[in-house]
This record gives C-alpha cells, structure tokens and sequence, in this order.
C-alpha cells in the first residue's frame, strides 16, 4: 500500500503531463483522447499502479517459498504421496488471495488522493467486477510465473537477483504510465504485448466508459484472451519447474 500511495500520490501529480500546460485541477483537457479518455492523469495511472502492484506483490510473495525449501519444509512435503505440482499450485493459489487483498484498497486509495480517480459518468458495477476481473487474471500471470522461478532456486539471493532482473523490464515497457503513442516505434510492439499493458488497457475501457463500443468490446476481449493465454502458458512451465525442481535427487 506504501508503493501504491508513492505512485499515485507523487508520482502521478509531480509527474502528471497536466502540469505542463498550468492544469492546476489535474484535468487533462484537449489532451483527454490521449490518454483513452480519462478526464485526469490519475484516472489513466490508477490501473498500472493496481498492476504494478499485482507485479511487485507477486515477484517478492515468491521468496516465502524460497525460505521454505531453504529451512527444508518443501522437502518434507515433496515426500508425501501427492503430485510435486500440488505443491507449485498451492503456492500460486495463496500468493493470488494475498495479492487480491490489496487491489481493491489501491482503487479506493486512489479516490482520496490529490487530483484523484474519477470514473466515467455512468459507469457501474459491472465496470468495476470487470476491473477486478483482469487484475484477477494478472495476478495469476505473476503468481505463476514468480512461484515457478521460486521453487526453481534455491538462495534468497539468486531469487532477489532474478525478480529485480525481471521486474523493472516489465514495468517500464508497459503502458502503466503512459499511453503506447508515447513510445517510440520499435518498443511498441513489447508494450503491446506486456501483461501489464493488456490488463491496465482492458481496466482503464471499464472505468472510463459505461458503456462500450463493438471496437472496445473487441479490443477488451483480446486484452483479456492475452492475460489468460500467459497465465495457461506460465502455468504450464511453472508445472515442468516444480517437477523438475521437487524430483528425488
């Protein structure tokens, strides 16, 4: 929540693009269709805070498992007559309630903030399950990727080593902050396949318009087929690395 409050807070006033043109009110104005139609800055950035936050709480949740197979819990466990991927599962399935916990308080933090969220007229509840809907299935992506590099390794500092190699890239080539027309040709392609950038993209059509258009509609389908084909796909090799991990030596 105190990453989340930094990111809303501060960055999303000192580095609102607002500011630039006098806004005092945070409104983006004639720049509003830039930005996907939200009246301000922290309307667009509320979103890719959520998902920053579904990455970050996945990556550092992973190290628990760590420390498990470092004091010799998982090995104890991998001796019981069940599937080595129940193990991988059970730890995907409680990083994902951890990580659900904290998306909704980052929503309605970004209420009360400076210049804060401000829904598009008439959007209601459905909107709002949808939000939650994506971030859902981008906090399965994270869990699953991040618990497989978990069980994977065996150091607390190789985990750390492998999660800040990781995350950063995936933050900063996503459209959590700004718009993809802000970046330049040849990276436009990653962003538009960055997870974060497919479940800030689908929240953001579904806080900011109440109803959508047959080209939104499409646009929010693909989003989210996108977020579960990485997480059926990370699933699936977190599975072969908990196997392999688990397997008698």
């Amino acid at each position: 929540m105190v990453q989340a409050a930094f990111w809303l807070a501060l960055f999303g006033n000192s580095f609102n693009p607002a500011s630039a043109f006098g806004s005092s009110s945070g409104s983006l104005g004639i720049f509003q269709h830039v930005f996907g139609g939200a009246s301000n800055y922290i309307t667009f950035l509320t979103p890719g805070v959520i998902a920053i936050a579904a990455l970050t709480g996945m990556s550092f949740m992973g190290v628990d498992l760590v420390l498990d197979q470092i004091n010799g819990y998982v090995k104890v466990i991998s001796t019981y007559p069940i599937p080595r991927s129940s193990i991988y599962f059970g730890g995907v399935l409680q990083n994902i309630a951890k990580g659900m916990v904290q998306a909704p308080l980052t929503f309605l933090l970004a209420f009360i903030v400076p210049n804060g969220l401000k829904l598009g007229q008439g959007v209601g509840i459905l909107n709002i399950i949808g939000l939650f809907a994506a971030i859902a299935l981008l906090t399965t992506v994270f869990a699953t990727l991040f618990t497989g590099i978990a069980i994977s390794i065996k150091s607390t500092d190789s985990f750390f080593a492998v999660i800040n190699f990781l995350t950063f890239p995936i933050m900063f080539t996503s459209t959590a902050f700004f718009p993809i027309s802000f970046f330049p040709g040849w990276l436009k392609p990653t962003a538009q396949a960055n997870p974060i950038t497919l479940a800030s993209d689908a929240a953001r059509l579904l806080i900011i318009n109440s109803s959508l258009s047959a080209s939104q509609i499409a646009s929010l389908a693909t989003d989210l087929a996108g977020l579960a084909v990485f997480g059926v796909v990370f699933a699936i090799l977190g599975t072969l690395m908990a196997r392999n991990a688990l397997k008698p030596r």
